[in-house]
């Protein structure tokens, strides 16, 4: 299912959930235009296909505790793919890194880390990330503060570009 074969009250459904997730069927039917049961089964076909990944609470890293975020920079010695594959389950397995991004260009992979400290995040950054098999050099950058973070994409840029080429 691409996005060619997705309708208007298809985008529209993905759109109002990304922005509440947690809304009922009859509301989500509602606010799209459609009766209830058809809105869950176009739900359920979007989750199969993929368009739908998951659904999940936006948590504040700081109101738990996690005073530190970080984004490292993460150089590998060799990019073979068995050795991005490789890292990248490392990744997986590493609790701290919340988002890995492979990267096209003198960096391999942007790591987004989350820790309840410095002094936790030094431990991992040392005696796990740039101990690791392959890794090269690790750059970190501190977090000081974060003025947007909108999950997603921007729908409204979609439908701009759908009506243009309609």
């Amino acid at each position: 299912m691409g996005t060619s074969k997705l309708d208007e009250i298809d985008r529209k459904i993905l759109a109002e959930l990304q922005a509440d997730g947690r809304m009922t069927n009859v509301e989500l039917a509602k606010r799209v235009g459609i009766s209830a049961p058809p809105c869950l089964r176009r739900v359920r076909t979007l989750e199969e296909a993929g368009y739908i990944r998951g659904y999940h609470a936006d948590v504040n890293p700081r109101e738990l505790g996690f005073e530190v975020q970080v984004f490292a920079m993460v150089r590998l010695h060799s990019q073979a793919e068995t050795d991005l594959s490789a890292f990248e389950r490392r990744c997986q397995a590493w609790p701290l890194v919340r988002e890995c991004h492979m990267l096209n260009g003198e960096i391999d992979f942007v790591l987004k880390c989350a820790a309840p400290d410095l002094s936790t995040f030094q431990n991992f950054l040392t005696g796990q990330l740039t101990a690791a098999e392959n890794v090269a050099s690790v750059k970190t950058s501190l977090v000081i503060r974060c003025a947007k973070d909108d999950p997603g994409v921007p729908f409204d840029v979609l439908e701009e570009r759908l009506a243009k080429h309609a």
